[in-house]
């Protein structure tokens, strides 16, 4: 099986995944400065309908040439002709593989007829080739000739439809179409997508397969109710026999390249064009139709770039962006822009300097959502629209003026205080806390980050967070803490509080001042800075005072400050008794115990 015969079943299944409508229709648009021409070649050495032998060649050549000025901005190619299709050729030696396909199926006297046309955008190669020779090769028909000789319907052929820009041109519109419509009887096409602001020097140009030269037979081109005519190259009772407009050509067999002056055919503010073709015998296939328009018209387009929220807020901050993309014409300033929520008419502003072709302007502007609109809902920025619906410009395209985005507003979930923790006081009211477990409890969903701040300022400025939340210490109390419960869209807050509490002192009964930095004096742990009125009296084993102290005074080192003793002189070994007046009122109770002295 041929390399080419593989692609075309391949091209099939494609066809059969994607449809590819056969109807002439919009393919491409260009505004500014644009013109187009043709260029191509017919595969037929003469008429088909005079053919003695069915011949076909398979390679054919043209000259493309532009003024010095002339910017090629596109190239688009087609090839076609009777059969099945053959979907691997070469321009100027460069292998060319269709991009989209186009087919027409009929049956006459008897045979089933099967006709093709290809389609590839090539602006790359003709842009690097430029003016000159473009010869089409490997378009090989050989195969299909005798089949289609029988009625007469033997071609093959290609064409370029070349866009062009050129600074000294008018501001026009220029249409591409394309499909595969044929006759007889009578094909109409609607060429929509116009803006006609200016009918001078308005041309249309069709591509078309098929026509003979020498059948005439109710062969009529109308363009709006219009015969079309340019003869004596293309007269009025046989528009498509074999002619090239460009060239001025009249051996282009069985295709046609004609470009009509439509100045006095369509008026200004049309915005579609009706063409009609009637054959009473000829068969015709319209391909590709080309208009130029003069076309002096902005293009208002809007784009939402960023719609901000803040937690518990309805107003809402949106960045946005009016464009003149692709517009003949500047955009004047003060043209209006209705904000829709909803559908609902939320609020007006508008454009405020005049923006250039392809040029753009940012705005901003803060909106405040009415209380009786739920959450989630549909933001809708429409330019050229005075907030009813109606517009003040006529525009190139009059159906990109609205951006929406859906918009979420977020309320922070109620949080109830946090039960608060008490720990023992470790003077002067200092604690340390485990509030870990708070992390957990506090979280409204799983993914929700939860944070620990000293001040509410540093809760809402993110500092000093605290880390530690098994053992922190507060340097004083009561304190309060705050708490952050994030879920990325909005957080709550919340608080507890850290309390001290006087804890029972705990006695270390040993002493041993002996100066080894080891129970060098009578430790109670929890007593200094916590009870502070505090006093301590201790004892010898007959009931002597030998010592007193408060919150002011050293701890005991063995030393005796009352009695006999009360020189600060060494006490013997042995058991010695106390006395702690707390002198709280948790605590109105003394705390009596022993101790036991060894040096």
């Amino acid at each position: 099986m041929s390399l080419k015969l593989n692609y075309f079943l391949f091209s099939i299944f494609l066809l059969s995944c994607s449809s590819y409508g056969q109807d002439i229709s919009l393919f491409q648009q260009f505004n500014g400065r644009y013109d187009f021409t043709f260029v191509g070649n017919t595969l037929n050495p003469e008429e088909d309908s005079f053919m003695v032998d069915p011949v076909i060649y398979t390679t054919s050549s043209a000259t493309l040439s532009l003024a010095p000025n002339d910017v090629i901005t596109k190239a688009y190619l087609y090839w076609a002709g009777c059969g099945p299709g053959d979907f691997e050729v070469k321009l100027n030696n460069q292998t060319i593989l269709p991009q989209r396909i186009f087919s027409h199926h009929r049956i006459a006297n008897n045979l089933e007829l099967d006709y093709f046309s290809a389609f590839t955008d090539i602006t790359t190669l003709v842009q690097a080739t430029g003016n000159g020779t473009y010869t089409l090769s490997d378009l090989d028909l050989n195969e299909w000739i005798p089949y289609y000789f029988q009625n007469r319907t033997n071609f093959g052929g290609w064409a370029i439809i070349v866009v062009y820009q050129n600074n000294t041109l008018p501001l026009n519109q220029l249409n591409v179409y394309d499909g595969l419509q044929a006759v007889p009887d009578a094909i109409n096409i609607t060429l929509s997508s116009l803006n006609v602001v200016d009918n001078v020097n308005a041309k249309i140009g069709f591509l078309a397969w098929e026509g003979d030269e020498n059948i005439a037979v109710n062969e009529a081109l109308r363009i709006n109710g219009n015969v079309l005519s340019n003869p004596p190259l293309n007269p009025a009772n046989n528009a498509f026999n074999g002619t090239n407009s460009i060239t001025n050509s009249a051996d282009l067999h069985n295709m046609d390249l004609d470009v009509y002056d439509i100045q006095n055919n369509i008026q200004i503010g049309d915005t579609s064009a009706n063409i009609q073709l009637t054959s009473g015998q000829d068969f015709v296939m319209i391909n590709a139709i080309v208009t130029k328009l003069n076309s002096q018209l902005p293009d208002a387009k809007i784009n939402i770039d960023a719609i901000t929220t803040e937690c518990n807020s309805r107003e809402i901050k949106v960045n946005y962006t009016t464009t003149n993309p692709e517009s003949t014409a500047p955009l004047h300033a003060g043209v209006p822009i209705a904000i829709y929520c909803n559908s609902i008419f939320l609020q007006y502003t508008e454009t405020l300097n005049e923006i250039a072709i392809n040029g753009s302007e940012s705005g901003f502007i803060s909106l405040e959502i009415p209380s009786g609109i739920a959450s989630p809902f549909q933001i809708n920025f429409v330019v050229d629209d005075n907030g009813t619906g109606t517009g003040i410009i006529i525009e190139i395209y009059e159906n990109n003026n609205s951006a929406s985005q859906d918009v979420s507003l977020y309320e922070s979930p109620e949080l109830l205080p946090l039960p608060d923790l008490t720990t023992c006081n470790q003077g002067r009211s200092k604690g340390t806390f485990n509030f870990s477990s708070y992390e957990t409890s506090v979280k409204q969903n799983a993914t929700d980050v939860v944070t620990f701040y000293p001040s509410l300022s540093d809760l809402q400025n993110g500092t000093n967070l605290i880390s530690n939340t098994t053992n922190y210490t507060a340097i004083e109390t009561p304190t309060t803490l705050y708490v952050k419960v994030d879920n990325e869209n909005c957080y709550s807050t919340t608080t507890f509080k850290l309390l001290t509490k006087p804890c029972p002192p705990k006695v270390f009964n040993v002493i041993s001042p002996n100066n080894d930095n080891s129970n060098d004096t009578f430790l109670i742990e929890g007593l200094r800075d916590v009870f502070p009125h505090f006093k301590l009296l201790l004892y010898n084993r007959w009931g002597t005072l030998l010592w007193s102290g408060n919150n002011n005074t050293p701890d005991w080192d063995g030393n005796a400050n009352e009695g006999i003793l009360l020189n600060h002189k060494p006490v013997p070994d042995g058991v010695y008794f106390y006395v702690l007046e707390l002198n709280d009122p948790e605590y109105p109770k003394p705390l009596i115990g022993y101790l036991y002295l060894s040096r």
